[in-house]
């Protein structure tokens, strides 16, 4: 099966790359960076620079710290849509056209097709996640000399979020239409916005209901609650505690929600086989 898994995945590759999608990805990827580096640039040299002398050290790396998060929450969103977008055609479109009918009667059987297609998309989501969270960081860096720090720690959790996505998108379309695929999946990446929304102020307002509800919701949906555990290990236990960026959570998801992140994409994905394999061509 895994030959049969990397031959899909090379296939699927060279295939997105000429999609229209991939290449919107890209330059939408390029145009957010130089808006996002011609924000930074006059933030600096007009704001920062300026007053530098007057502004302790801990308020100017707290100013830059905050810019940088905005800059890598965007590169997040991107790199999620992107997730989205990407698969949400491959299966069902091709089932569609009736491609699909003729690459499931060659030797590689229906777990391999679904599973190689998983995998190629999950590493253009990779390439495409370093490139727009690691041109922010760069641009920050080289215009400010703040280099982001516990990038180890969040960018593996950002890329696990982006792996939720693209596995509900590769699931959806064995079972749903591309279009209802698509209103699908970007439901649920709204529910899991909405349940983190839900559960910091429920823990601010002391209320023990609101906060239940939104870990459901982050356990149906985890995307968000992986990203509120990136931002937290991006920030500085100072920074955090001071309360002043908007992306300092009043609860952080535990490890115990990463875990169930990983899971949730392996049930998911399981799910993809079973109803792949029972599904009329």
């Amino acid at each position: 099966m895994m030959h049969g898994a990397l031959t899909i995945a090379r296939l699927t590759w060279i295939d997105a790359r000429r999609t229209r999608i991939a290449l919107a990805a890209f330059i939408g990827g390029l145009v957010f960076l130089a808006v996002y580096g011609t924000a930074v640039f006059f933030m600096q040299h007009s704001v920062i620079a300026p007053r530098q002398a007057h502004l302790p050290p801990l308020v100017r790396q707290a100013t830059v710290q905050v810019l940088t998060l905005v800059g890598l929450y965007v590169a997040n969103f991107l790199t999620l849509a992107t997730a989205v977008m990407l698969p949400v055609d491959s299966i069902s479109g091709e089932i569609d056209s009736g491609v699909m009918q003729t690459v499931a009667s060659k030797p590689v059987d229906r777990a391999g097709i679904v599973i190689g297609k998983w995998l190629a998309y999950l590493a253009m989501i990779a390439v495409y996640l370093l490139l727009v969270a690691g041109g922010v960081v760069l641009l920050v860096w080289g215009m400010t000399g703040f280099l982001q720090p516990n990038l180890i720690g969040a960018l593996p959790l950002m890329l696990l979020s982006a792996v939720v996505m693209v596995t509900l998108s590769i699931a959806g379309g064995t079972r749903f239409t591309t279009v209802t695929n698509g209103i699908a999946v970007f439901a649920f990446y709204a529910i899991a916005f909405i349940g983190g929304w839900i559960e910091q102020i429920g823990v601010r307002l002391g209320s023990s209901a609101a906060r239940y509800i939104g870990t459901v919701i982050s356990l149906i949906s985890p995307s968000d609650a992986l990203w509120r555990r990136a931002a937290h290990e991006l920030q500085p236990p100072l920074l955090e505690q001071l309360n002043i960026s908007p992306f300092s959570a009043v609860d952080v998801p535990s490890v115990a929600m990463v875990a169930w992140g990983v899971g949730f994409v392996i049930v998911t994905l399981l799910a993809a086989l079973r109803t792949f394999q029972k599904r009329a061509l």
